[in-house]
């Protein structure tokens, strides 16, 4: 889980009200909103965690930016404001993703391949992140990765498989040195 305990707090609080109004995931919608609109904007970061822009200011930036989000997000993005804690709109979103998850029994898995994922290996990799977890539903992620030559890395939590080319390559070398 990521983000402080603040973060965790008004996340937490946001998805009990979400749940009690039927809007979870119309508030899971605009938080995955909120962190890709964060991570693509180095200049909306600036100015929501810049001590000289008024908290009035980054209250009207937020509401414009985040128009047409649910009556909840835009309750929050007020409570950010009115408590002076703009500046962790970016970890409460995320927070309130993961807890999503978590609440769902959704966990992600990270693969990285030396090329593009084929529909018959994502078959195979997901099963296998299923058998890694015990079951969850596996939410899927690639990146593409050339160095590790072809086969997969499989990262899911705590957890890794590592089906790489350049990962064999690596323990035929030092079989290879112990037999030295």
């Amino acid at each position: 889980m990521t983000g402080n305990r603040a973060a965790l707090r008004y996340a937490t609080a946001l998805l009990s009200q979400a749940e009690e109004k039927g809007q979870v995931s119309a508030v899971l919608a605009d938080m995955q909103r909120v962190v890709q609109t964060l991570t693509v904007s180095s200049d909306l970061r600036s100015v929501l965690r810049s001590p000289v822009v008024k908290t009035e200011d980054k209250q009207k930036v937020m509401l414009e930016v985040f128009s047409g989000a649910s009556k909840e997000t835009m309750d929050l993005l007020g409570l950010l404001a009115s408590n002076k804690r703009v500046g962790l709109l970016g970890q409460v979103a995320q927070a309130y993703i993961d807890l999503y998850r978590k609440t769902q029994g959704i966990q992600t898995a990270k693969v990285i391949l030396a090329a593009p994922l084929t529909a018959d290996l994502e078959k195979q990799i997901v099963a296998k992140a299923k058998a890694m977890t015990g079951g969850s539903t596996i939410e899927l992620t690639t990146e593409i990765d050339p160095s590790i030559i072809g086969g997969f890395i499989l990262r899911v939590g705590d957890l890794q498989y590592n089906a790489s080319i350049a990962n064999q390559f690596q323990k035929i070398k030092r079989e290879f040195r112990k037999s030295i």
